[in-house]
């Protein structure tokens, strides 16, 4: 193979979680250093749970992080033929062979090799059935699965994984295994090989949970005259407490569609997902596309799991903190541009989208953007805590509330106060509103905290953010005054 060809092959049973998501990251990554090709293939032979939305979800899952391809989506049921194909090979080259015993009979050797406190085999009752022995069975009509053949002879079956260096077994200890079910239908472990093959695959990048089935998959590339691609195992992705990350256990928190759906920059994600189980080798973490297809290498690959250190909690935030960092990264110094592009659509389903920030309005909008940024930590704080920004209809934390507001009585005359005089501003920018404000508690003979810190909250309904008269000249003179003068409902509440 000159070509460096690799496959990420999800199967649709549910929606793409993050250590698919991973897989697929390394594959990709690979694919583009060394100058090779992505095949997305649809392993949908589960056709009792395999379902059009979890397709559409893992397609939709992959363009969302930026991950594209090469060829596909292909899909395995689109090549059953050549699974019976390749299975009617091995048996008429004598590399497999029908085997009748029924699960009963399967079940009681189990049993019995539990009670005696040996190790379970399938012990080759079949191996040798005689073409008259076969025949007779068929003609009883008794149905039958396709075992694998395993070559008996001495020595060490092997390979070299890029991850975990040389991986190998002795002959014997390796059973005759399944590749045909007894409804004719050919396993995974058989279909997988195949795609492979007819796909030219190269390099397969997967999780150490397939090591299982590797060695059997070398066995059967040799049967059927194939090379062995380069095989490098990943770590698993482990939870707080060392469980491996999955659908059934961890729910929506491992779905890529939820850091979607929460306000997480793509490309954040992705750089956190790369980052578990995979190291430069220096302390960078930081890394645009470009860098970390130039710094991506199968032998950085970690040999250790990876723990995913997910938090219950604060539902905006119920994920790991490493990626709210990641995050939190991203969302302070991508370009505005792009971040105004990324929050448009959750400023849209809240309401609060105007078509003037794409028009007359657009400076401002980036501007305030850019101003309210540096304290959110996902795309979705723009709708929820910048919510005062573009609405009057913004919620007021009840802690600032009770501090800045209720505990000051005299704040529903002098707020009021403030707005008549920021009214009447010639002119009202940075300097004229603060003085202003200074004013007023000098001529009171107040603390200006108690004017500004009461002004804040009664504006954004928060305790803390940016520049008090940043907030002023952002949110505008006009909604600021209207704000000020209606201080008096919070005391009402």
């Amino acid at each position: 193979m000159t070509e460096t060809r690799l496959r990420f092959p999800p199967s649709p049973t549910g929606y793409l979680h993050i250590g698919g998501a991973r897989t697929a990251l390394y594959n990709w990554l690979y694919a583009k250093k060394t100058g090779g090709k992505l095949i997305l293939r649809i392993e949908d032979t589960d056709a009792d749970r395999s379902t059009e939305e979890s397709i559409q979800g893992i397609i939709n899952g992959l363009k969302w992080l930026g991950i594209d391809w090469d060829e596909g989506p292909y899909f395995q049921t689109d090549f059953d033929a050549d699974h019976v194909a390749a299975a009617k090979k091995l048996l008429e080259t004598g590399k497999a062979y029908k085997c009748f015993c029924t699960k009963e009979e399967l079940e009681a050797k189990r049993e019995t090799a539990q009670a005696n406190k040996t190790a379970y085999g399938y012990d080759g009752t079949c191996r040798d059935l005689t073409k008259e022995d076969i025949a007779d069975k068929e003609a009883a009509g008794l149905p039958f699965m396709v075992r694998f053949k395993v070559p008996e002879k001495d020595g060490i079956l092997s390979y070299e994984d890029k991850v975990l260096g040389t991986i190998k077994s002795h002959y014997s200890e390796i059973e005759d295994f399944v590749i045909v079910r007894s409804t004719g239908k050919p396993l995974y472990l058989l279909c997988n090989v195949v795609d492979d093959i007819r796909d030219r695959i190269s390099h397969i990048i997967r999780g150490q949970d397939h090591m299982t089935n590797t060695l059997r998959q070398v066995l059967l590339y040799e049967a059927l005259e194939a090379p062995i691609p380069v095989f490098a195992h990943m770590p698993l992705t482990l939870d707080i407490k060392k469980a491996k990350i999955s659908k059934r256990s961890h729910g929506e928190i491992v779905a890529v569609q939820f850091y979607e759906k929460h306000g997480f920059i793509p490309w954040a994600l992705s750089n956190f997902l790369v980052l578990l189980g995979w190291s430069s080798g220096d302390d960078q973490e930081i890394f645009s596309k470009e860098e970390m297809i130039e710094a991506f290498s199968l032998d950085r690959i970690n040999k250790s799991n990876s723990i995913f250190n997910y938090q219950k909690g604060n539902a905006r935030f119920f994920t790991d903190p490493k990626a709210i960092a990641m995050n939190q990264h991203y969302l302070r110094t991508m370009p505005i541009e792009e971040i105004a592009i990324m929050v448009k659509p959750f400023l849209e389903k809240e309401g609060l989208w105007d078509t003037a920030y794409e028009g007359d309005k657009k400076e401002w909008f980036e501007t305030t953007l850019d101003l309210i940024r540096d304290r959110f930590r996902v795309l979705t704080d723009f709708a929820d805590l910048g919510r005062a920004y573009f609405s009057d209809e913004f919620p007021v934390e009840a802690k600032p509330l009770k501090k800045n507001v209720l505990k000051h009585e005299g704040l529903k005359e002098w707020l009021p106060m403030l707005a008549e005089r920021y009214e009447a501003l010639s002119e009202f920018n940075l300097e004229t509103s603060e003085q202003t404000a200074r004013d007023l508690a000098t001529e009171l003979d107040i603390k200006p905290g108690i004017i500004m810190n009461g002004m804040r909250t009664v504006v954004t309904g928060q305790l803390a953010g940016a520049s008090m008269f940043d907030i002023l000249v952002a949110i505008g003179r006009e909604r600021v005054v209207r704000r000020l003068r209606n201080v008096g409902k919070l005391y009402e509440v």
